[in-house]
């Protein structure tokens, strides 16, 4: 009987060895004057430059892609998985108004692919520059045993920094306020349980294309916006930024509600894409269903005075940045949301 090894138990160091070497050039790309790198080092360093803060504040989340990874699979496609990754932790960093800094990943697989992994790591790199933030660090780990040869996991961590002063977290927020969305690029990154249910494997197939487009970054857009109106700004404040996730409108655009407001929202105020049409009308899915699952078309809420929409809006249209007046806050102790 020959020896036992680490390899022939299932992991192989000297693959995981070339595949480190193998995205290392991805990963230089988004790295800035502020990462500071030596050999040897077990921990990433982020030179934060304190200089250029005042009271500066960290803004972190950590975040995964969820069962979108299986529709990847099944239609044999990787490239964007990893800017959904990166998508869904600086999106939420952004919501306090912060600009992202740096960004962590780490994957699970049961069998360490370097073809499939390379390409994964591709999609993060080309989140992180989206989002202008440095991919520092990361940890692949091959798990046999926890996972078939074939399954991969994803998660990400990111962090932000913002001024004290400048955090935007909703509290400011009163009746007559408006809601501007910004639009998803389709499901993004959320409901793939559910969307699994309705659709068999060669259904997740055929709408791979609308299924997998990756999760959109909203940072180029909003950092401007945010820094334009700043909180009490004097031409007009940005006062709430919801990132429509899991729980859609019920749970993720509610979040940022002072007590005994609501949200009256406008379905017909934003063209739902057709997918989430076809997903409702072949699950036969109920609109509360529907909404509570899904963004329907809306990925980034922004909730402002009515005073300062038409400066907001127009600032959005000199970006060129797509956007749609989709509701108001009301007061009402009951409810959080209702449809219009």
């Amino acid at each position: 009987m020959s020896a036992i090894t680490y390899k022939t138990s299932g992991v192989d160091i000297a693959e995981a060895n070339v595949f480190v070497r193998a995205i290392q050039k991805d990963i230089a790309g988004t790295l800035s004057p502020s990462v500071i790198r030596y050999k040897g080092a077990f921990g990433s360093l982020f030179a934060l430059g304190a200089r250029k803060y005042k009271d500066p504040v960290l803004v972190s989340s950590t975040d995964g892609v969820g069962t979108k990874l299986l529709v990847a699979q099944a239609a044999g496609k990787h490239d964007t998985v990893g800017i959904d990754l990166v998508a869904m932790n600086v999106n939420d960093v952004l919501c306090a108004g912060a600009k992202p800094l740096f960004f962590l990943d780490y994957i699970a697989c049961g069998k360490l692919k370097t073809k499939v992994l390379k390409v994964v790591v591709k999609g993060i790199t080309d989140g992180c520059k989206m989002a202008g933030c440095a991919l520092v660090g990361g940890e692949t780990a091959e798990m046999p045993g926890m996972y078939a040869a074939d399954d991969y996991d994803l998660a990400g961590f990111a962090v932000g920094v913002v001024e004290k002063d400048k955090i935007i977290n909703g509290a400011r927020i009163q009746a007559g306020d408006q809601v501007i969305g910004l639009p998803s690029s389709g499901p993004h990154s959320n409901g793939y349980s559910l969307i699994r249910k309705v659709f068999s494997l060669s259904e997740q197939k055929k709408f791979a294309p609308e299924l997998l487009k990756p999760t959109r970054i909203y940072v180029r857009e909003v950092l401007p916006l945010v820094r334009r109106f700043p909180p009490k700004g004097p031409s007009g404040e940005i006062k709430g930024i919801a990132h429509i996730t899991g729980g859609a409108f019920y749970e993720k655009l509610t979040k940022v509600l002072p007590p005994g407001k609501c949200f009256a929202m406008n379905k017909g105020s934003w063209p739902v894409p057709k997918i989430f049409q076809i997903i409702q009308k072949k699950g036969t899915i109920d609109d509360y269903e529907m909404f509570r699952t899904f963004n329907m078309g809306i990925g980034l809420a922004i909730i402002v005075a009515a005073r300062d929409v038409a400066a907001v809006r127009t600032f959005l249209r000199r970006q060129k940045t797509g956007h749609y007046l989709i509701g108001e806050v009301i007061n009402d102790k009951k409810n959080k949301v209702i449809f219009n």
